[in-house]
């Protein structure tokens, strides 16, 4: 695949577990913290087996997954990072503190996204903020075209499920990118199409559904009350009270066999039926150890699933359809 103008593995490596713990109140937004010397590990492993994207936003750990990504790919000019903007934090409380939409906050927050990150530039700038109408990101991504002809950032793009949002902004001189929810348990046909329509890249996000695809939750598995997916959530549907959702289980007990064709472990066929699906495809899996780095960077090396075995897929799987356009 190729991105600005560099020929990039088609699997990149998310940062949201990297972040560790975050909140809106007493809700928990991040996962269980990392300490440093293993999130550098981490980075460190993507990048030895070929990794050379790497997903992450202002907000993760309220700032914290910046500065590990800072910290660890100091040196490593090869990588390319992504990063998102639109929330605002307090560092020291690690606590959310709404949404910035107003237009003044963007350069601000492309700074001090740069000192986090210790980097002159940031390759790709995401707007964060899923569902905001158009005529209030507009003023938002003009000031992104302002920072990408000042230097600050390459490009730009929207973190959204909404193709209609997307399709229209697509056509600023440095939008290049929609990142959205889609996985083996999600088709977004629609969104895809505007990807493809307008000449963009999709920056997968949730590829393994937020674990489940991965094969190591069952019914008896409940994660940590500090884990996002222990709170339930209408568009993360993924886990109920902490466990992985059964209607999820089920499906992927269907096809498992499936996506181990060729030797791929679950993990790496899910990310092999995201490549079949379009060769624009960058799925972005979050990772928390370097087993499950150096997986997930497998999936590179087996590529896309058969076109039949994506069609038996199909046979198999009971998914929902893609209905109206809704966070995920």
């Amino acid at each position: 695949m190729n991105l600005l103008g560099i020929d990039v593995a088609p699997v990149g490596m998310g940062s949201w577990p990297l972040g560790g713990r975050f909140f809106a109140g007493d809700q928990p937004l991040g996962f269980p913290d990392i300490d440093e010397d293993s999130a550098v590990h981490i980075v460190h492993a993507a990048l030895d087996a070929g990794i050379r994207v790497f997903d992450t936003a202002s907000v993760y750990g309220a700032g914290h997954a910046e500065r590990l990504l800072g910290t660890a790919l100091k040196g490593h000019g090869e990588a390319l990072v992504v990063s998102k903007l639109g929330m605002g934090f307090d560092e020291a409380s690690r606590q959310v503190l709404g949404d910035q939409i107003d237009a003044a906050d963007v350069e601000p927050a492309i700074d001090a996204s740069l000192r986090r990150l210790r980097r002159e530039y940031i390759d790709i700038m995401l707007l964060h903020l899923n569902g905001l109408p158009v005529g209030t990101a507009t003023p938002i991504f003009e000031a992104m075209e302002r920072a990408r002809q000042a230097g600050k950032i390459r490009a730009y793009g929207w973190s959204t499920d909404f193709p209609n949002s997307a399709a229209a902004l697509a056509s600023l001189p440095g939008f290049m990118a929609i990142e959205h929810a889609m996985n083996l348990f999600v088709d977004v046909p629609s969104i895809q199409s505007v990807v493809k329509d307008h000449n963009l890249v999709s920056l997968i996000r949730s590829p393994l559904a937020m674990g489940v695809l991965t094969g190591k939750y069952d019914e008896s598995k409940t994660v940590s009350s500090d884990d996002v997916r222990s709170v339930n959530h209408e568009r993360r549907d993924y886990f109920h009270d902490g466990k992985a959702a059964p209607h999820h289980l089920a499906n992927l007990r269907a096809v498992q066999d499936l996506l181990r064709t060729g030797g791929r472990s679950l993990a790496q066929g899910a990310l092999g039926w995201l490549m079949a699906k379009s060769d624009r495809n960058l799925p972005i899996p979050g990772a928390s150890t370097v087993q499950q780095v150096v997986e997930n960077a497998g999936a590179i090396a087996h590529g896309p699933l058969p076109d039949e075995v994506m069609q038996q897929i199909e046979t198999l799987i009971r998914r929902e359809p893609e209905g109206a356009p809704r966070p995920r």
